[in-house]
């Protein structure tokens, strides 16, 4: 005779293996390490952008989960554009993001082989940013002025993102490159600025709203996870810069059909970039970012990539 309670505990033992993994590729999708998140662009001028970065490393469970040796691979391209905007006399802008992803997770689960890919769209997000302490809604000759009057300045800027549940999702498998829901992240970021260096330090916060559609018509529910990063970046006369930034994420426990799945992630960040132009319009960034996780479970990943952008 089967004992059900033990059934009850593996079944629920391979959700929580699964909606972990699931949390992984949304996390990763999430935190990010924004180096010159706040610089700002003048009125008139229009940036689109495209990327690259590869995504790998191990994830880790609980040994109770049964599940071992677990890798993850994303291969992600993302396009977007930056529009800047008068709000009053203060400076604001929009940004819209559209990622592709290409994602595989490979380990042994109960010490079965298990390999499991998705590609395709994931969920896009739209941006909006305003600076409400540092230079006015200026045109480009205006926000040069500013600067070689302003060598050390101070700004203050705020933002609220929305993704939008748009990604690939299907509610018959647990892993989706969406995530079937909304997520609203306020940010403030403060910015210093003396000669040609910055400081740079953004607090956010992600909600998550209720994925009723999750696998097997279950309900994913998830806490806020709260995040802060901070950089230094060192500007050249030839307009080339680097940074060195560091991050902290924590929280994000996900509750399915009312069941705490003990999975509140704590993630370190550390990232190097460098960014270079082209021509007078046009730039490129390359950049390495560590991830590492502080909890019992979670995931430590390393990220390369590299952005393109052409002003007009």
């Amino acid at each position: 005779m089967y004992n059900h309670k033990f059934l009850v505990s593996k079944s629920y033992s391979f959700l929580v293996v699964f909606t972990f993994l699931f949390s992984c590729f949304a996390t990763l999708n999430a935190q990010d390490i924004e180096p010159r998140r706040w610089t700002p662009i003048p009125l008139g001028v229009h940036v689109i952008g495209g990327g690259y970065v590869h995504t790998f490393g191990d994830l880790i469970f609980d040994p109770v989960l049964q599940a071992e040796d677990v890798t993850i691979a994303i291969h992600a391209a993302a396009l977007s554009f930056v529009q800047p905007l008068k709000v009053g006399n203060k400076l604001g802008r929009i940004d819209v993001l559209l990622p592709y992803a290409d994602a595989k997770w490979d380990g042994l689960l109960r010490g079965v082989p298990t390999a499991i890919r998705r590609t395709g769209f994931s969920d896009p997000r739209v941006r909006f940013s305003i600076n409400l302490i540092g230079p006015q809604a200026l045109d480009a000759k205006g926000m040069l002025d500013y600067y070689k009057e302003n060598p050390n300045s101070t700004m203050l800027g705020a933002s609220v993102s929305v993704t939008f549940p748009l990604g690939q999702y299907a509610e018959d498998r647990l892993l989706n490159l969406g995530q079937n829901r909304f997520v609203i992240r306020p940010q403030i970021g403060f910015v210093h600025n003396w000669g040609l260096w910055s400081y740079e330090l953004t607090a956010s916060v992600f909600f998550y709203t209720i994925n009723s559609d999750f696998f097997n018509n279950q309900e994913r529910k998830q806490d806020p996870t709260f995040a802060i990063q901070t950089h230094l970046i060192k500007r050249f006369k030839n307009r080339m810069w680097a940074s060195i930034s560091a991050g902290y994420g924590l929280g994000g426990q996900s509750i399915v059909n009312s069941q705490p799945n003990n999975d509140e992630r704590g993630d370190f960040l550390s990232s190097l970039a460098l960014g270079a132009p082209i021509t007078k319009r046009q730039s490129v960034k390359v950049f390495y970012l560590h991830s590492e996780s502080v909890k019992s479970i979670g995931s430590d990943t390393n990220s390369i990539g590299f952005g393109y952008s052409v002003m007009f």
